[in-house]
């Protein structure tokens, strides 16, 4: 082999080498991405189904249940245009109150319902999430337009 055979092979495994370490990162941060959807957007099947994401909102009231076993609770979160309805089995978080804040992780399951494994509740009174915040605020605007749209038009005299 002349030394720019060498050179040529050297280049080439590193190449490979670089390569292949890439992908295995890739591979190794594949599990631990959660993309993070609003109740609206999975409604509309924009969330993966039997995949790890986040979903937040507010918690609604008076949709907290707790099961006999004191662990496994049943709430829902909204968007204010839609709601989820989240099965959690573990201790809830002190500050997870009804009407307040919430993000949930876990799996949106085949029978609808969204099976969380995590649930975080926001830390002081003025505090959102920026994603479930603008997400609020679009459903909001969004519920507008269709109120406004449904409106009967005045008669005319």
């Amino acid at each position: 082999m002349t030394k720019r055979q060498k050179k040529l092979m050297y280049i080439i495994v590193a190449i490979a080498g670089l390569g292949i370490a890439v992908g295995l990162v890739l591979y190794a941060l594949k599990d631990n991405v959660s993309l993070y959807f609003t109740p609206t957007k999975v409604y509309n099947k924009e969330a993966p189904v039997g995949r790890s994401f986040r979903i937040g909102g507010l918690v609604v009231e008076h949709s907290l249940k707790r099961e006999a076993d004191g662990l496994t609770v049943h709430f829902e979160v909204t968007d204010t245009a839609r709601s989820m309805p989240v099965i959690y089995k573990g201790i809830l978080p002190d500050l997870f109150k009804e009407g307040k804040g919430v993000v949930a992780e876990g799996k949106l399951e085949a029978d609808g319902m969204f099976h969380a494994d995590q649930v975080l509740a926001k830390h002081d009174e003025n505090y959102m999430p920026p994603e479930a915040k603008q997400a609020i605020e679009q459903a909001q605007v969004q519920t507008r337009a269709a109120s406004a749209n449904a409106a009967p038009a005045p008669a005319s005299k």
